[in-house]
Order: C-alpha cells, then structure tokens, then sequence
C-alpha cells in the first residue's frame, strides 16, 4: 500500500542495506526550479560632460552645503492608536457551537497509508491527497505548535544594534478567532522591541521537525500589550494550551500578556514546491479541525502507544522493521508521522476513510488502517511466493 508522503527525506549516508531496505518506500523530490535572478541597472562609469558656454570654462563653484531633506507627510502623520480588542474567546467555547456535530461530509476516497511527493503544488496535493485547504492547514498548525520564533525589530535603546531584525524563541497560544496570545517579561527585549514597534512576525513550524520538507508558516502583524481588564482572559487561554503545574506556577509571576491584534499577511510552505500567501481573511474566516481543538497533544500519545510499535513493524521493508515511527500532527482527514529508516528522516501520513472528530473516531479509523495494511502486506507476501 502506498504512502502518502509530506516532504522528501533528508539526505542519508547510511548504508548499503539500509539503502535497500529503504528504497521501496522513498523517493526524492524534484529539485526546485531555480529563482530568476534580479538585474540591477548599474550607473555609468563616466558622467556626462556639460556642455561648455560660447564664454570658454566656467570658473569652479565652492560646493554648497546641502541641506536636510525635509520630512515627508507619511513620516510625520501621527501612528493610528494601536487596536484594542474588546474580548477574547477561547477556542475550545467559540468553536464549540460550529463542531458540535461530527464532520462527515466530502469523505476522503482513499484510505490506509499513501506516500507520494507533494511537489505539484498547494491545490494539487491538496485535491490528490485530500489535505486540507491552506488556511485550515495553518489554523490547525497554530493550534498544534506550542512554540514559535517570535522577531521583533531591535529598539534604539540598543544603540548600535537599533532597527536590525531580532529573533527569539517563545511559546504562544490563540484566542478564538486565531490571533496568537504571547505571555513575556517586561523586562526581556523583545518586549521591548513590541512596545517602540509592534511590527513583527512570528514563525510556526510542525511538530518534529526534521527539515526544510515539513510545513511552516510566517505570520506577519502588529503585536500590541493588552490591556489591564484582559489579562485575565488571555491567561485563561494560555493555561488552556500549556496546562501543566510547572507552567502554571510560571506565568503566574511578573509576565503580561500580549496579542498580535492585527494581522497583515500570512506566508504558508507545506513542503518542497508548496508555498502559498494567504489572506487574514481567509485565515480569519476558516476553522481548526475539531480534533485539533480536543487535546491534540493527548490524541497523539495514545497513537504513540498504541499503533505506533505495530506499524512500525508492518511498514518495514525486507522483513525488517522500520527504526522509529512517530506520530507528530493531526486533522479530520489523517495523521502525519516521522519515519526513520537508518540515518534517513521523512514525513509520511495516513490518510482516513471518513473525516475525524474525536479520539473515539481516530481510534475507529486507526484499526481499520492496521487491517488494511496486514492484508495488503499478506497480499505482497502471497503474491512473492507464486
């Protein structure tokens, strides 16, 4: 049975019969095309000479001071007052009225595992391999994803390192309607930054994250500290998603909570050859997966627990079993998974019969997936011997 595949391996020197082992289920993908360069027109070599006067060479002029270039209307118009948001819904109650009935509409017509390059494009693997739209794939990705790389623009406090881009790692949450919520220290430095310039944005990346193949997205927006009567609220949400005692005790300390209120563009890569720009309205507009909404984390390691080790040793090759097989994302329509085979790292995924909505559902569809491939590798194996 043929696997789905999210992104090319990543380059292996292992061995001869690891190469074998692995080589009936990976492939490479396609380099990419090459960008065009860009040509940049360069000045003459020489100025032009003026033309000389009927009254012979002009004496020499003492150069003359030049003057400051006066301030344009842009850069001296007043910054429209930052948006305040007036309220803030968690994502588990905004959402809960529009999934309270389980999906089952454009069921996915294939089933068991499915592993191919998705070098053809966002809408192209995306209508092959019933993946969802780009921006449901990057609402669910925010809601996976519980770090990301926040960069700021450095502060002319810093001197010499004033307006050079400044990148840290932080973890975030998101409200209802999908803004992310950052809980940071006054006194760190990109706080600083966020509170002399907003502008920023926030890069998200898949959860076991093996290379340039996995999915990520670049979030670009104005990030704003919330007012006094919200803090509440955005702690409330930020607990939701990193609920554990340590986290608990941890942002319960001097930290206050931000939010990206508005955001201007998003900058979606599903792969090799998948990019796409998306709107904020269009992103704005979609909904997560209701599985993403219920604990995805937790669904994951029952997965790991379960189905992990036997389709570990189902999806080997020669007889030998694959070396690790993790499961790291999910969505109404499959799961993705780490497979190592030797020093050989790709993304695979298992794509379901019928659209998920809970673990009961991704349980069902997990069994049936095993079933599927111990009759298709009883199948191979009858098919050899003839």
């Amino acid at each position: 049975m043929p696997l789905q595949r999210l992104g090319a391996p990543v380059p292996s020197t292992s061995s001869a019969s690891c190469s074998g082992r692995c080589g009936a289920s990976s492939g490479r993908l396609a380099a990419l095309t090459a960008a065009p360069r860009r040509t940049v027109r360069a000045r003459a070599a020489n100025p032009p000479t003026p033309p000389s006067s009927p009254e012979g060479p002009s004496k020499p002029q003492a150069p003359q001071p030049q003057k400051a270039d006066a301030p344009s209307a842009s850069s001296s118009a007043p910054r429209p007052a930052p948006p305040t948001p007036d309220a803030l819904n968690l994502a588990f109650e905004s959402d809960a009225a529009k999934h309270s009935k389980v999906i089952t509409e454009s069921p996915v017509k294939t089933t068991g595992l499915h592993r191919a390059p998705l070098s053809g494009g966002v809408k192209t693997a995306t209508s092959r391999y019933e993946l969802p739209t780009p921006p449901v794939a990057v609402r669910n990705l925010v809601e996976h994803a519980r770090f990301g790389h926040l960069c700021t623009m450095m502060s002319g406090m810093h001197h010499r390192r004033a307006g050079y881009p400044f990148g840290t790692l932080v973890d975030f949450a998101s409200d209802g309607a999908g803004y992310p919520v950052f809980c940071l220290s006054p006194l760190a430095i990109h706080s600083r930054n966020l509170i002399e310039e907003p502008r920023c944005s926030l890069v998200v990346q898949m959860p076991g994250w093996t290379g340039l193949a996995n999915a990520r997205v670049t979030i670009f927006g104005d990030v704003y500290q919330l007012p006094p009567d919200l803090q509440d609220s955005a702690r409330e949400i930020f607990i939701a998603k990193h609920s554990n005692e340590r986290k608990e005790r941890w942002v319960s300390g001097n930290f206050v909570y931000f939010r990206m209120n508005r955001i201007v563009d998003i900058y979606f890569v599903g792969g090799f050859g998948t990019v796409q720009w998306i709107s904020p309205e269009e992103y704005l507009g979609s909904s997560p997966d209701e599985i993403v909404l219920n604990n995805p984390n937790a669904v994951l390691q029952v997965l790991n627990e379960q189905f992990a080790p036997v389709l570990r040793a189902k999806l080997g090759s020669g007889g030998r079993p694959l070396d690790e097989l993790v499961f790291i994302s999910i969505d109404a329509s499959g799961v993705d998974m780490r497979v190592r085979c030797g020093h050989e790292f790709s993304v695979e995924r298992i794509g379901f019969a019928d659209r998920v909505a809970n673990v009961t559902q991704v349980m069902a569809a997990m069994r049936q997936v095993v079933t599927d491939v111990s009759r298709s590798n009883a199948s191979s194996a009858a098919s050899s011997v003839e």
